[in-house]
């Protein structure tokens, strides 16, 4: 590396220590949140009842009321995925959620709605119980799971059908949802802000980054980039050969500051490269030119 370069680095660290007011703002910025339904059990209530949509509102405007950007499901895939499917699989949320990208969904609340019933002759004891977890879109990774029993039994005429038991659990599902709603907005506000961990908080990110067509020399100068980069937290290599590298890297960082980071390096180390990004990958590419050819100098005599 030459010195150059190795003096460029201390006065990146400066820069960015310099912006660091502006880094906690990004960080802190709250995801976005997309509610659904998983009704694949046969036991749970199905998403196109009138208690599921009583529970999935609820959900909404207590997550709303309490800054979260949350997102419909049906206007974010009105024009390209088939709607009112229901009992629909674990494989098809993840999927409709990774595939939204206008806006990008960071965080998934997928819940379901499990009623019971019990006739002992002259009433029936009616039950009810959502549970569900909490999935970063990006990295697959559960962030938390919540479970919450309806605080005490109900009561609903004897020989009750199952249409009258969910008729009866629909008359109680909003304060059972808005239960459910304040544990969620405990999980997602210790997540947001940091879990206790570094000062400055935000929800860690991964991504993958691919670098192609740099020798191992240019890409231990860009790892030295890396670690200093804001909101790092951690990187290891998945992929190393003689001219493409792919890291799995950890970090509070936004898509956009990163992105921005990447093409400052290019820049800060002399190369030449254009960076893409897509879903959570980032592809780092180099752009070589021919050398040029020597020419003799036309003061050189013979």
């Amino acid at each position: 590396m030459t010195f150059h370069r190795l003096m460029m680095i201390p006065l990146l660290v400066i820069f960015l220590a310099a912006c660091s007011g502006q880094t906690v703002q990004a960080s802190n910025s709250d995801p976005n949140l997309l509610i659904m339904g998983e009704d694949y059990d046969d036991d749970t209530v199905p998403r196109d009842s009138r208690v599921f949509r009583r529970v999935l509102n609820a959900l909404s405007n207590q997550l709303n009321d309490e800054g979260f950007s949350v997102y419909d499901e049906t206007a974010l895939t009105l024009d390209d995925f088939a709607q009112g499917r229901v009992r629909r699989t674990d494989a098809e949320l993840i999927d409709i959620a990774r595939s939204i990208d206008q806006p990008p969904i960071d965080v998934v609340v997928m819940f379901s709605i499990y009623a019971s019933a019990q006739d002992v002759g002259y009433t029936t004891r009616v039950r009810a119980r959502v549970e569900g977890r909490l999935l970063n879109v990006r990295t697959g990774q559960r962030l938390g799971n919540f479970e919450l029993p309806s605080p005490r039994e109900w009561n609903a005429p004897p020989n009750c059908s199952r249409e009258c038991i969910l008729e009866t659990i629909g008359e109680y599902s909003r304060i059972l949802a808005n239960d459910v709603g304040a544990v969620l907005t405990e999980k997602l506000a210790w997540m947001v802000d940091g879990g206790g961990q570094a000062p400055g908080g935000g929800m860690d990110n991964a991504y993958t980054l691919v670098f192609d067509g740099f020798t191992p020399d240019e890409m231990m100068t860009f790892e030295e980039y890396l670690v200093i980069f804001s909101g790092y937290r951690d990187h290891r290599p998945t992929y190393s050969g003689a001219r493409r590298q792919e890291l799995w890297y950890e970090s509070q960082i936004e898509t956009a500051r990163l992105n921005r980071n990447l093409q400052r390096m290019l820049q800060e180390v002399g190369l030449r490269g254009v960076v893409t990004f897509s879903g959570n990958t980032f592809t780092v590419r180099k752009i070589t030119l021919r050398g040029e050819r020597p020419r003799p100098d036309a003061n050189d005599d013979w």
